[in-house]
């Protein structure tokens, strides 16, 4: 384990590794312990390109994906409430390249030649799919807000046929693949009225498997449909995912209209309010859990790795050493799926820690199984160390991070000030009505509930708890919900309740009713007026009786 020298200056190891924080010390553990492992079994060449610093230390990045006219690139100007540079909008397929935008002092456009080749942008590796690939990726520089906590990288809408998947001069999903290791978050966008998942859009998701906690999807343009046809596509678009993404969990999706145009239909405005404060939280929270995402995808790297280093040394000890190698060859490559379940049961690993059975013989084919490594346990009981006491040891150090310095929340754009004001979400609803009128919001009301009050003959102005569990009941409300709304009345404490009390109570089970949440304490404005220590407020609440 670590002895950590002084926290202000990070932490040493008695190995003698200094870490300042935990990007270098990510940065460093995969320099050191788990590349060598990658070098000597070509992991690089079967799976992933290898890290690079900029990795590390890039700012968490958003990847959109979705077929034409989904509203992609009108869905990244909603978030910055501008116009990027090499943006274009239509209802035909405009955007025909992939986009990363970003944060820059200057706007501009920066090509996708020279980003490769940029060692403070993350995109290097890229550099392997080609000119016609490098063709059709741009940096759009531009000093935004949001743009200083995120990146968002626009791609190219999916056109359904054949031609497009063969006409794109570059393997479409593996790019994708590519940037789903890399990226916090994947976001699928659909367009109410087209819900067909095509060929290539299908093969676009399966690039993302093993990434399925990054993916979130959005039901975009919600508001052109109505309530009961709204139901029926989400129905819809629950069974073309259920075909495509095959796991047992349900995906997350958010309902709602992402441009600032009217509603075409404005009946689920409260829902599609929740959905899109929902989607922004979910965005907002990336900054915070950048370090733990990429610690994350660092351990499922080194899983893999060390299941590919198996793999591999197993070949190279099945293989003859003079006569018969490509006849073994041919032989190892069928019985591929076996070696699989001999390596679970030697080496105790889990079956969804193998690489894909039928991309791995199709690479096979082209190796020569003689020149690779034998197994140097040496290199795998390195990375076992890392995973085993190194890794707990820097997440402490995300914690003590975030207490120190928490990170800052995206903001700026259609993030900037979506609680506050009288059109945040949920403003003068439920538990906050009546925050900002001057007359207590339960006396409108109060007639009412003191013709039950009366009816349940109060003692000297007040009802026990016994006679008030009684009307309290026919909410039909659960107990708990009952007690705790009885805890919130009670403002005295003494047991019983007064007319005020009484009626406040009656008030928040119409709140719960309604479908609202109740607060842990009893907001200033729901105080009954005799129970408040302002006098003032009891004059208010006289005159609005007079």
């Amino acid at each position: 384990m670590f002895s950590w020298v002084n926290k202000e200056q990070g932490g040493r190891n008695k190995e003698g590794e200094m870490y300042q924080t935990v990007t270098e010390g990510l940065q460093t553990l995969y320099t050191k312990k788990l590349l060598p492992l990658e070098e000597t079994y070509l992991f690089h060449d079967f799976h992933s390109p290898a890290l690079e610093p900029a990795d590390f230390q890039s700012k968490p990045m958003v990847l959109l994906v979705g077929q034409y006219s989904t509203g992609k690139t009108t869905f990244i100007r909603y978030l910055l409430e501008q116009d990027f540079p090499g943006m274009r909008i239509g209802p035909e397929p405009t955007t025909d390249g992939f986009i990363a935008v970003m944060y820059g002092e200057n706007e501009g456009v920066v090509p996708g030649n020279a980003l490769v080749v940029d060692p403070k942008k993350p995109f290097r590796k890229l550099n392997a799919f080609g000119n016609s690939f490098l063709n059709r990726f741009i940096c759009s520089q531009m000093p935004n807000e949001v743009l200083q906590s995120i990146s968002i990288i626009d791609t190219p809408g999916i056109l359904s046929g054949e031609k497009q998947r063969i006409s794109r001069g570059y393997d479409f999903a593996e790019v994708l693949r590519w940037f789903g290791e890399r990226v916090d978050r994947i976001i699928l966008l659909f367009d109410a009225h087209k819900l067909d998942i095509s060929d290539e859009f299908s093969e676009a998701i399966k690039a993302f498997k093993g990434q399925d906690d990054k993916i979130r999807v959005v039901l975009n343009k919600a508001d052109q449909v109505d309530t009961q046809q709204l139901m029926r596509v989400y129905g819809a678009l629950m069974w073309s995912l259920g075909k495509v993404i095959n796991t047992p969990e349900v995906v997350r999706v958010y309902l709602g209209s992402f441009w600032a145009k009217p509603l075409q239909n404005s009946e689920n405005r409260r829902l599609f309010e929740a959905e899109s404060q929902d989607l922004f939280r979910d965005i907002q929270s990336l900054p915070r859990n950048a370090a733990l995402r990429k610690l994350n995808d660092l351990i499922k790297r080194a899983r893999l790795a060390k299941v590919h280093a198996y793999i591999v040394s197993y070949l190279k000890k099945e293989m003859p050493s003079l006569f018969g190698r490509e006849k073994k060859k041919e032989e190892l490559i069928m019985r591929l799926p076996e070696i699989y379940t001999i390596l679970q049961r030697e080496h105790h690993i889990s079956p969804g820690d193998f690489p894909n059975v039928t991309k791995m013989q199709d690479m096979l084919q082209h190796y020569d199984f003689n020149k690779f490594p034998s197994l140097k346990m040496k290199l795998i009981e390195s990375v076992d160390k890392m995973l085993a006491t190194k890794i707990a040891v820097l997440m402490t150090m995300i914690r003590e991070e975030e207490s120190k310095a928490p990170p800052a929340m995206v903001s700026g754009g259609a993030f900037e000030g979506s609680q506050d004001g009288p059109f945040g979400h949920g403003y003068g609803e439920g538990i906050s009505a009546g925050a900002d009128a001057e007359d207590w919001i339960v006396s409108r009301e109060k007639h009412r509930y003191d013709e039950l009050f009366y009816m349940l003959m109060p003692v000297n102005g007040k009802i026990t708890g016994v006679n008030a569990k009684k009307e309290m009941m026919n909410s039909r409300l659960p107990n708990n919900v009952l007690g705790k709304i009885w805890k919130l009345a009670d403002c005295d404490h003494d047991g019983m309740l007064d007319d005020e009390e009484f009626a406040l109570a009656q008030h928040l089970i119409k709140i719960k009713l309604e479908g609202y949440e109740l607060p842990t304490e009893l907001p200033d404005h729901l105080v009954p007026p005799s129970h408040r220590k302002n006098p003032t407020a009891d004059a208010l609440y006289n005159h609005s009786e007079d």
